[in-house]
């Protein structure tokens, strides 16, 4: 009984292969839930952005450990589900500070940076935010000599009762509600250099 499930599994396998035109592997089961997991991890990222504020492809990519490239973060920002989540990948823009949707979304070319207006983001006239002002980072900014990543976990030995702390820079960090109060103020500051320059 058993290896007749066996067969009918193995069957089943190759004739949906047949039907797809692609093979179906454990290589290649292995390697879509490997992208999946990591457009997870990107997604939760992304979700911890606050309103008025952007990263980077790169940024992202970096802080995945550099396993991944900004264009794997582009694929899943492409890819980002319509569910109860809301994942706001509106906020997630190139380098230079300027939006890179536009010849994806083809209605509506610009809906990235409407969407990133109404959340206070100032563009100029060459379509670019600066990025000083408005990109946010969950870890403290790089300075020189540290690392842009977060700080590893490491793990414990058997029967050890030491405990794993976070960083004390985690308690000084501004909440979402500061930040969302500092967006407006943001934008007035880029309003104001603008019009004195």
């Amino acid at each position: 009984m058993a290896t007749l499930r066996r067969k009918a599994k193995a069957n089943h396998a190759t004739n949906r292969a047949r039907s797809t035109g692609t093979p179906t592997t454990v290589a290649s089961t292995k390697a879509r839930a490997g992208y999946e997991q990591a457009f997870e991890t990107i997604y939760r990222i992304v979700l911890k952005i606050p309103r008025g504020r952007v990263m980077t492809y790169g940024q992202i990519a970096r802080l995945m450990d550099d396993r991944y490239s900004p264009r794997l973060v582009g694929w899943a920002m492409h890819a980002t589900p319509r569910d109860e989540r809301n994942i706001p990948w509106h906020r997630v823009i190139n380098s230079k500070g300027s939006i890179s949707t536009g010849r994806i979304i083809i209605q509506e070319p610009q809906l990235q940076r409407y969407l990133l207006e109404a959340e206070g983001v100032v563009f100029d006239a060459r379509g670019h935010c600066d990025l000083s002002v408005y990109q946010w980072s969950p870890v403290k900014r790089k300075t020189q000599g540290e690392s842009l990543k977060p700080p590893r976990k490491t793990a414990r030995a058997v029967g050890s009762t030491k405990k794993i702390t976070a960083p004390a820079s985690v308690a000084s960090r501004p909440s979402s509600k500061q930040t969302k109060k500092a967006a407006p103020k943001r934008a007035q500051a880029a309003k104001k250099a603008k019009a004195s320059k």
